[in-house]
């Protein structure tokens, strides 16, 4: 992403308050470094929970449907920065800490939470412009998911079903560019969920007494 993703209410100047004082200026800051070192940002595929990132944490990817900006009492709020931020600091945790997705997620959404709030943006007011837009499980609008796409958050989120519906889209041809390293994924996943349950199953069955 270049250089004009910075925000222009952050200009680089010194600023008169300690560098470790809590500002929503220097938050605002931060996100801009994170922004200036993104890779790609592609808005053109599918993505479940609305945003994701491939595997070699390269690219962003944010859902195609989901609109840029939306309007709150007369003004025009830009997303994306805050989904990249999210999407920035969860790789980085998953990658670079090896923590479980729930745990960077719980994270990303916090660093998220921070800079919204730090533009004066109500947070229940974004997060109900986001959940509009939120494709899971069951959704028949999952028809261009990325095929680099890193899975990792749906198998540790355990949603087995959104990964059946991501194979079933590459058997009918719905993503005709998905890679052999995609599909080897969704069957080792699909191997590892059912032998999961297979275990839970039989540590739950009742003991029989001779």
């Amino acid at each position: 992403m270049s250089a004009a993703g910075c925000h222009p209410q952050a200009p680089h100047t010194k600023l008169r308050v300690p560098d470790w004082f809590v500002s929503s200026l220097m938050l605002d800051r931060a996100l801009d470094a994170i922004l200036r070192r993104v890779g790609k940002l592609d808005r053109s595929h599918d993505v479940p929970y609305l945003a994701g990132y491939s595997r070699d944490g390269k690219t962003i990817y944010i859902d195609r449907h989901l609109p840029k900006s939306f309007v709150h009492r007369g003004r025009r709020i830009e997303v994306d920065r805050y989904l990249i931020l999210h999407e920035e600091v969860e790789k980085t945790l998953i990658d670079q800490l090896d923590l479980h997705y729930l745990h960077a997620h719980q994270i990303a959404t916090r660093a998220e939470e921070a800079a919204v709030l730090a533009e004066r943006i109500p947070w229940r007011v974004y997060d109900k412009f986001m959940q509009k837009y939120v494709k899971s499980i069951g959704d028949e609008r999952l028809t261009k998911v990325p095929a680099d796409l890193d899975l990792k958050p749906y198998r540790d989120y355990h949603d087995y079903e959104l990964l059946q519906r991501m194979q079933a889209a590459i058997d009918k041809k719905r993503l005709p560019r998905a890679s052999a390293k995609l599909r080897g994924e969704l069957a080792d996943y699909a191997a590892a969920f059912r032998e999961e349950h297979r275990i839970e199953r039989k540590r739950a069955a009742p003991v029989r007494r001779r």
